[in-house]
């Protein structure tokens, strides 16, 4: 039997999809390489087409014995969603409905969905817990959100059982050196950060220093990428024993400034990094940081790599030996 990944080309999926060959999985990739890249991926069988196209879907579950999904595909850029709404309920809402349909056509009752810290808006509490009101304050966060709920009704109308993970703020690169964060356009902090110590940015803008936090600029949770992958896989094992639906977030519990990772950047890679304060952008929440006590307990997640440093110090050392990302020219 083999896990379906869903946008497996792409940064978070293409680490899951390293996690899962490392442990000898059956792994069956779908991208549409519009932001993946088919050099990110370290093993697995790649369909390239998109989840909105059913003679497709029928294609990638005819030819493969799929038993989970791992739901990565989606637009994911908070900015553009704010101009573009449209594309982003069209791509995320719609595929995962078109993924949905198949998955009860053909029989493939559990899929692990990719969400984000995106579906609370401005929080109630820091840190924030699964049981928090979920109200977001831009498009991206609102069609996630309707994501998760269309996988509720799925699963109490057809009996799909889904584990939707909220992550904070992924980051980092694997250990292995071979694959690392590349988005066109990149909105990251921390690769645009690595981009300015490079010389490929002549500075990184800070957007807003006027928040209600300690030194004025947004605080967001950190957590390297390889710690999320594992989360996945684990959110698989438990919907392969029989687990009832569910959400959990990921993230370490704790925040860190614009101004606090910049910092951290210069220290770890030894250069001078610019920064200019440039006005708010709409649609970002003063401070985002997770509890993650649930996904501790119950799915006996244990991330170990998630020092910023650590984070910021694989990013570097893969920013460094990739410096064109993925274009190796």
């Amino acid at each position: 039997m083999a896990v379906l990944v869903t946008g497996g080309a792409g940064y978070i999926g293409s680490h899951a999809v390293a996690a899962l060959k490392e442990r000898g999985e059956d792994i069956v990739v779908v991208d549409n390489l519009q932001q993946g890249h088919k050099e990110a991926l370290l093993g697995g069988k790649l369909y390239v087409g998109d989840l909105r196209d059913a003679d497709f879907l029928d294609t990638v579950f005819k030819e493969n014995e799929i038993d989970a999904v791992i739901h990565f595909a989606a637009n994911s850029l908070v900015g553009e969603s704010m101009k573009q709404p449209g594309k982003y309920y069209h791509n995320n809402v719609y595929g995962t409905l078109c993924l949905l349909e198949k998955m009860n056509e053909y029989g493939v009752g559990r899929i692990v969905f990719s969400s984000t810290a995106a579906t609370y808006g401005e929080p109630e509490n820091v840190p924030i817990d699964e049981y928090d009101r979920t109200l977001p304050t831009n498009a991206y966060g609102e069609t996630k959100l309707a994501m998760e709920k269309m996988m509720k009704w799925f699963d109490i109308a057809h009996g799909i059982k889904y584990i939707s993970l909220r992550y904070f703020n992924a980051a980092g690169a694997h250990d292995s050196g071979l694959i690392g964060e590349d988005h066109r356009p990149e909105t990251h902090l921390v690769p645009i950060v690595l981009e300015a110590a490079l010389g490929k940015r002549p500075h990184i803008s800070v957007f807003g220093d006027d928040y209600a936090t300690e030194d004025g600029t947004c605080v967001r949770d950190y957590i390297h990428v390889s710690d999320l992958a594992d989360a996945h896989l684990l959110a698989v094992d438990r919907l392969r024993g029989g687990a009832d639906s569910a959400v959990y977030n990921l993230g370490n519990g704790q925040g860190f400034s614009v101004k606090q990772v910049i910092e951290i950047a210069r220290e770890v890679t030894g250069r001078d990094i610019r920064a200019i304060i440039e006005p708010r952008r709409a649609g970002d929440p003063a401070v985002l940081v997770a509890s993650s006590e649930r996904a501790r307990s119950e799915l006996g997640w244990n991330p170990s790599r998630s020092n910023l440093e650590n984070i910021i110090g694989s990013a570097w050392s893969w920013h460094q030996a990739n410096p064109n990302g993925y274009d190796r020219e």
